[in-house]
């Protein structure tokens, strides 16, 4: 395998891993981000034909991510009290402008890039019958 390839999984990976421990705030244990930061880097490695495509699917991880993120922090802030203090619902609002504006941004990315692939891998030329 090139050394490019090795070297874009390696950052595709950790740029899923940092946002993985992102979106927990810190708070997830070590191990776990070292699990996911392993099973993407062997999703990335099985998937990926080329960097186009490895970073067509890290985009597209980091938008789902992204996508979640609001959710995980609505999540952990309905857990601690029954009503939230308006300090913690500005916290909320900021993170789902944010967080929805930062993953259709990723997603659309990605998109992109997954036409960009597809146009530099066509498919065989087939005949039609007459």
């Amino acid at each position: 395998m090139p050394i490019m390839i090795v070297l874009n999984l390696s950052l595709g990976t950790l740029v899923t891993a940092v946002g993985f421990w992102l979106i927990w705030g810190g708070t997830v244990a070590p191990a776990l981000v070292v699990g996911w930061a392993l099973s993407v880097g062997l999703f990335l490695w099985f998937m990926a034909e080329s960097i186009t495509g490895l970073w067509a699917w890290s985009t597209l991880l980091l938008g789902l991510e992204s996508f979640a993120w609001p959710v995980v922090l609505m999540l952990q802030l309905r857990g601690q009290a029954d009503s939230l203090p308006e300090s913690e619902m500005g916290t909320i609002l900021s993170a789902v402008v944010l967080g929805l504006f930062s993953s259709v941004f990723w997603i659309s990315f990605s998109y992109g890039l997954f036409k960009r692939a597809r146009k530099l891998d066509p498919a065989p030329y087939q005949r039609s019958r007459l």
